[in-house]
């Protein structure tokens, strides 16, 4: 995750960054040279919360084919000086694949580019993937001696190879590759390196043996926190004990859950929050008021909360919802996952407190959103706007745009028609079937959407859906 510099939400470079669909139509009307650097920025300087799950590549590499752009500054940022010290993935991922998508679109220079930063570059992985879907067999044979170059002819550099066969997103250039007499003796070894590989990870299971006691659960659970920090195996620790407690492991299973240490106590809580034990919620309660608690159990103790599925744990989430801690939090979005129209002034209040104290990008907005759209809260429409207009996810921006549909009057010929050009899939869709068809330029993008090859199929299903007869 990433805590990016986001400009204020009323300027071109704001909008942009977020991938609004009045992004797009705000560059197509501004001075060209001010509509490209505001574009340049966005694609150079990745501005997404979460890098691996939004989208904006097919978004800006859009509006490179509307503006014309060059891409002289993409050049200059993939073959940087920096490429060789910061080789992170979230430095050029964006700028290759809107060259991706340029490059599917016809634009051969985005295609030649592609392969000049495959051959040199350091995210080269990325960039050959990107050739893998786009590219025809002459051009991906021509990159084969600069990409073998990279593993040198050692046993470190063989298994390295070994992995990078194995882990290949799109393997269709190995395969190709693996045809030519030249390469096919050395990818054919790395190949099946990579499957022996796979075989000896599955004899070699680290987890509870077959015969384990609830007490050695627990154990392995701890050992896992004090060995490796960062691994929590809590969760599989629990998993464990769903198939070896029995009623008669109670007593040791509610022992732990009030006082033994951090990691067992987390699975021993997880497992009695799965089993919908009746002092779950109780424990629950006490490990996130504890003012001894660490990160993890507690964390523990909000997530196996948010799991349950019971009607007392509804109940208990109305009497909890209320506070002010991560608790009250928790309870909040339960109620907006399952709770019922007497439940709207807790969500709806949970709502506002949460943009107020923390802002439009809160971690807890996201359920708490979507419950307003699933219990039809009208009154929340002016809070949702401001969510939908000031987020920085795109992803929660979508959440807003659809509890709007459910929610807003006016969201059909208000964000509904610049919801046609957003840079998620899903916000489009939503878009195409609500959009009122009144303005003359959401008429012409259902049809653009209609004929882009690029577009999403549930896209497009939408969009003919409006075109329908029967519509």
């Amino acid at each position: 995750m990433f805590d990016p510099d986001i400009a204020p939400s009323g300027t071109l470079l704001g909008l942009l960054q977020r991938g609004r669909g009045d992004g797009t139509l705000h560059a197509l009307a501004a001075p060209r040279a001010e509509a490209l650097a505001a574009l340049n920025d966005s694609v150079l300087r990745d501005p997404r919360r979460d890098w691996q799950v939004e989208n904006r590549s097919l978004y800006y590499a859009r509006l490179y084919m509307q503006l014309d752009g060059g891409l002289e500054e993409i050049e200059r940022h993939l073959f940087h000086p920096d490429d060789v010290v910061d080789t992170g993935e979230e430095r050029t991922g964006l700028a290759l694949a809107v060259l991706g998508h340029l490059a599917a679109y016809g634009r051969d220079a985005a295609r030649l580019l592609l392969r000049s930063y495959a051959a040199a570059g350091s995210n080269w992985r990325w960039a050959l993937d990107e050739l893998a879907l786009r590219d025809d067999d002459a051009g991906l044979m021509t990159l084969a001696p600069a990409v073998l170059a990279r593993f040198p002819g050692t046993e470190e550099g063989e298994a390295e190879l070994a992995a990078a066969v194995r882990d290949a997103f799109e393997p269709r250039p190995w395969r190709l590759w693996a045809e030519d007499p030249r390469y096919g003796a050395r990818l054919a070894a790395a190949g099946e390196q990579g499957s022996f590989d796979r075989w000896q990870r599955q004899l070699r299971p680290r987890g509870p043996r077959p015969g384990w006691s609830v007490s050695e659960i627990l154990r392995w659970a701890q050992e896992g926190l004090e060995l490796e920090p960062e691994e929590h195996r809590y969760r599989a620790a629990a998993r464990c004990l769903a198939a070896v407690a029995g009623p008669e492991d109670r007593p040791e299973l509610l022992r732990a859950a009030r006082s033994g240490p951090d990691a067992a106590r987390a699975a021993a809580l997880h497992h009695l929050a799965e089993c919908g034990d009746p002092e779950a919620l109780d424990l629950i309660e006490a490990a996130v008021g504890c003012p001894f608690s660490c990160e993890l159990l507690i964390s523990a103790a909000l997530a196996s909360f948010a799991r349950m599925c019971s009607v007392a744990a509804v109940e208990r989430a109305r009497g909890w919802a209320a506070r002010g801690d991560r608790l009250g939090v928790a309870a909040a979005a339960m109620l907006a996952r399952r709770g019922g129209p007497h439940d709207t002034e807790l969500v709806l209040a949970a709502l506002r407190r949460t943009v107020r104290e923390e802002g439009p990008d809160a971690d807890g907005l996201w359920e708490l959103v979507d419950g307003t759209g699933r219990l039809g809260v009208g009154c929340a429409a002016p809070v949702l706007r401001h969510i939908y207009r000031e987020t920085s996810s795109s992803h929660l921006r979508g959440r807003a745009a659809a509890a709007l549909a459910a929610t807003d009057p006016g969201f059909a010929a208000g964000f509904a028609v610049e919801c046609l050009w957003d840079c998620e899939e899903t916000t489009r869709e939503l878009a195409a079937r609500h959009a009122a068809t009144g303005d003359d330029r959401v008429v012409e993008q259902l049809r653009r959407l209609a004929a882009d090859p690029a577009e999403e199929a549930e896209v497009q299903t939408a969009v003919r859906s409006r075109f329908a007869p029967e519509a």
